[in-house]
């Protein structure tokens, strides 16, 4: 293999890592973003050290745009929330209440 071709394969390959890591954090934002819009509009009262934990732990320090996805997401699942019907509100509040319980957000229901 010519050695500017090797060099170039591995140039590019930590931009796919970082690419993939893009796509991790936003999925990451959106899931998270689910679960914190859903705490008034299910009448949950989450636990924030319990959040700052999980933030300290799934996102890298550096991770600049995180905030500001993780804003747009959770108001992207606020305005979903007011179409919800309320058998959809029932099934999206059971699976966020358990979401919460098993990342210590909330207590577990005596």
């Amino acid at each position: 293999m010519r050695p500017y071709l090797f060099a170039a394969l591995l140039l590019a390959m930590p931009a796919q890592t970082h690419a993939q890591s893009d796509v991790d954090s936003m999925m990451l934002a959106s899931q998270l973003g689910s679960v914190l819009a859903a705490e008034d509009f299910c009448g949950f009262d989450f636990d924030q050290a319990a959040i700052a934990a999980f933030i300290e732990a799934k996102v890298a320090a550096d991770d600049m745009a995180f905030p500001s996805t993780l804003s747009t997401m959770t108001d992207g699942h606020r305005y979903q929330q007011e179409s919800m019907s309320a058998s959809a509100k029932t099934a999206h509040c059971t699976q966020i209440g358990r979401v919460a319980v098993s990342y210590g957000f909330a207590p577990a229901s005596p």
